[in-house]
């Protein structure tokens, strides 16, 4: 292991690396998110990159083509793993040896049972010092999505909603437009870009009429999909659209097929088992999965998101709470579903970040499970 100046270097240019892999979020999945620099022998950067595109060129590619002869003797640091099998691109691993690199720093193993080690092992073959760990929590927690897909064969899920201070996500009428301000529904549309799809209940389609797209520049709308048993909603919604964009209607099993015929012929049906008379996710999220859908992000209504929680799918969830309150009892809740008659039984969460949305503030929450 290198001595403390060293690992210090190295932070500074791992952070460089997870600044660099962050711009691909909604371009690159299934992929992780990878960005690489590299350093010349005298330590000096002289080049970067970053995985862009699915199917293109990985980090580690783009920054050595920008580094050329520089390169050698020289240092790669990158944030996950070089890879070391042919995928749609060569091996990243046999490419550092070709180029002569000295050093190779990986701030985190590749989950991906193709890798998972073999690629740090091809380069110390090779004779590459290879350094790991570099920041490993903030490599593993930009990738919380693959680490997810690769360690557990599921979906990543999130739930988004936006609440007031006393947890109100509308008035008893629905009113809910607007709870929180134009900077914080700014954040949402670059936040449902860097998910595969957007989830939500028959009773949001049919009350807001939502689009569910990504309004930002250099945006991808992600995938829509709609929890609908009874197929309440109507044909011409707007979530429904023919944009290109595919859409997702999870029903009941025995749901009449005729009556599927009113719908676009862009829209997917995802033919579910019901548990307690509603859509059971899990088997939900398992079929979305086998669909090639890595990440979901859910916004819906209290009772959908609570169903999310209490059958322990949920990741994450992004509160934004805007500093103000309806102090009606009888208002929408951002969840529930619950029967919680003693305090110590009520859902617990962790506090991730806190990032302040003026004049709202974005909790970053993650369950604590319970056995």
């Amino acid at each position: 292991m290198k001595n403390q100046v060293d690992i210090k270097v190295y932070e500074k240019y791992m952070k460089k690396c997870l600044c660099l892999a962050k711009k691909s979020e909604g371009h690159v999945s299934p992929n992780p998110l990878v960005g690489a620099v590299v350093l010349d022998k005298n330590g000096q950067l002289c080049g970067w990159g970053r995985h862009e595109q699915y199917g293109e060129a990985h980090a580690e590619v783009n920054a050595l083509n920008m580094a050329k002869d520089k390169a050698e003797g020289g240092t790669v640091v990158v944030n996950l793993e070089p890879c070391s099998h042919y995928g749609k691109t060569p091996p990243c691993a046999d490419l550092i040896i070709e180029k002569g690199i000295k050093t190779v720093v990986a701030g985190i193993l590749d989950p991906n049972p193709i890798v998972a080690g073999k690629g740090l092992k091809k380069l110390q073959d090779a004779g590459v010092n290879v350094i790991t760990g570099v920041l490993e929590n903030e490599c593993r927690e930009l990738n919380e999505v693959f680490f997810k897909n690769k360690e557990q064969n599921k979906p990543f899920i999130a739930v988004k909603s936006a609440v007031t201070l006393d947890g109100k996500i509308a008035t008893k009428t629905g009113s809910s437009k607007w709870i929180t301000s134009e900077v914080s529904r700014k954040s949402v549309q670059k936040l449902r870009n860097k998910y595969d799809a957007i989830l939500t209940g028959s009773n949001t389609v049919i009350i807001d009429n939502p689009s569910l797209t990504v309004r930002c520049k250099g945006g991808r709308s992600p995938i829509r999909v709609v929890v609908d048993s009874k197929l309440r909603t109507p044909p011409d919604s707007k979530v429904y659209e023919n944009d290109g964009i595919p859409v997702f209607i999870a029903v009941a099993e025995k749901t009449d097929k005729a009556v599927l015929n009113k719908y676009p012929k862009n829209v997917k049906f995802v033919f579910c088992p019901l548990k307690s008379g509603k859509i059971d996710l899990v088997y939900l999220c398992n079929k979305l999965y086998d669909e090639g859908i890595c990440s979901i992000l859910v916004e819906a209504g209290g009772d959908l998101c609570g169903q999310f929680i209490k059958d322990k799918l949920v990741d994450k969830i992004y509160l934004y709470i805007a500093p103000k309150a309806t102090g009606d009892k009888n208002a929408l809740q951002w969840i529930s579903g619950f029967d919680i008659n003693n305090i110590n039984d009520a859902c617990t969460f962790d506090v991730k970040r806190v990032k302040l949305f003026k004049p709202d503030i974005l909790l970053e929450l993650c369950p604590k499970m319970k056995d």
